[in-house]
């Protein structure tokens, strides 16, 4: 179990194939707004993983595919849980709730919540947790379309989703239908968590391109749109609604990272009408995108007008490609991830090692992070720069 004590903390119940945005994004949304969250699934402890699944539409079918997802890291242990340390219970979706649900212990675990009367924020396919637990009856929620007979059969009163991003909030329980909607779902959990947000309505720009790493573009975005910032994602020679493909990168025993299929990211915006001058900020996502994005001189020409203007800059992983061809490191101090060390330290920076892998560092108006599993304080150093905070 976590040793120190946020101000508000949540459960976070996981298992094996749950959607993997589903579960990272509110996990790590939640620690950058200053929430503690223990990730836990029955029959393993902290250190262990669960296995996750990238669940999306599918164009041409009649219902949505899944592959393989990255490797998630259990932080608490199921078998420890105290239920008066937490302040709110989460589920993901995805297909572990199919089993989870029936678990009594998982089972026992909710009906202890609905009876402390403390928030329940679930989503997708997670609501199936909650039908067994005989929480819904009564109850207003919404779920992914297909467990409508379901919910409705364990006396829920169903809301139909109109679009994958619809939200209901009924009391202390709040539904979403898919990940699609975070941006909603987190923030009503926060309110409920009693969470003012300051300093929102800031314009953030990501720099996107093909092969991205999943959780690098997905948590920053979804976890600035929660605190009621306008997030634009452009990617050279696309225009708003298409697609980038993104990759999975994760560790799992090799002497470097694995990399899978991601879920495929949709633009907001196209990249020739982008004017710099109307964006407050800057992201730009690692993966295998900044290996050919910092050829791009339209690129390099974006990130030296924000370097100019003293705009906050936040780049992970292998986005400082893009910051040493922009020759906008000379002087600076970052953290950086090992491979693309050399960029940083040939393009005149000063370079601190990752150790640990989640660190993150803040010089000037620039916040570099070296990997995914330092979002949690690569969001918050990067908020702070923006004048944004989550009070509780």
């Amino acid at each position: 179990m976590a040793t120190c004590r946020s101000k508000r903390f949540v459960l976070l119940l996981c298992g094996d194939y749950m959607e993997d945005w589903e579960a990272m994004v509110p996990f790590q949304a939640l620690q950058a707004y200053g929430v503690g969250v223990d990730a836990v699934c029955p029959g393993k402890k902290a250190g262990d993983v669960c296995r996750t699944a990238i669940q999306q539409s599918s164009c041409g079918h009649q219902t949505y595919e899944e592959w393989r997802g990255h490797n998630f890291k259990l932080n608490a242990s199921f078998d420890e849980i105290e239920l008066e340390n937490y302040d709110a219970l989460v589920i993901p979706g995805g297909r572990a709730p199919e089993y989870l649900a029936a678990n009594g212990s998982v089972v026992d675990l909710v009906r202890k919540f609905s009876e402390s009367g403390k928030t329940i924020a679930s989503i997708c396919h997670g609501q199936l947790i909650l039908a067994a637990a005989d929480y819904l009856k009564g109850r207003k929620c919404t779920a992914y379309h297909s467990l409508g007979p379901v919910l409705v059969d364990a006396g829920a009163s169903w809301v139909q989703p109109q679009t994958l991003a619809d939200c209901v909030v009924d009391g202390n329980l709040i539904t979403g239908t898919t990940y699609q909607g975070h941006s909603e779902y987190i923030r009503h959990l926060v309110k409920a968590l009693g969470g003012t947000i300051i300093g929102s309505g800031k314009r953030i720009l990501f720099l996107c391109g093909d092969y991205m790493e999943d959780y690098e573009i997905a948590v920053p975005f979804q976890s600035l749109a929660v605190l009621e910032c306008h997030v634009d994602a452009v990617c050279p020679n696309k225009n708003a609604g298409d697609i980038c493909p993104t990759a999975v990168h994760d560790f799992e025993g090799d002497q470097t990272y694995s990399e899978k299929p991601g879920h495929n990211f949709k633009l907001t915006a196209n990249f020739q009408d982008i004017d710099a001058s109307t964006f407050d900020a800057l992201v730009i996502p690692g993966g295998r995108a900044p290996e050919y994005l910092q050829l791009n001189p339209k690129v390099i020409a974006l990130v030296k007008q924000f370097m100019d203007s003293g705009k906050p800059i936040a780049s992970i992983g292998l986005g400082h490609q893009i910051l040493s061809a922009a020759g906008v490191l000379k002087g600076k101090k970052c953290t950086a991830y090992p491979t693309v060390k050399l960029n940083v330290v040939l393009s005149g920076a000063t370079c601190f090692e990752p150790d640990p892998i989640d660190r993150s560092f803040t010089d000037g108006n620039l916040v570099t992070g070296a990997a995914w599993q330092g979002h949690p304080e690569f969001i918050s150093q990067f908020m702070a720069l923006l004048g944004i905070s989550v009070v509780f």
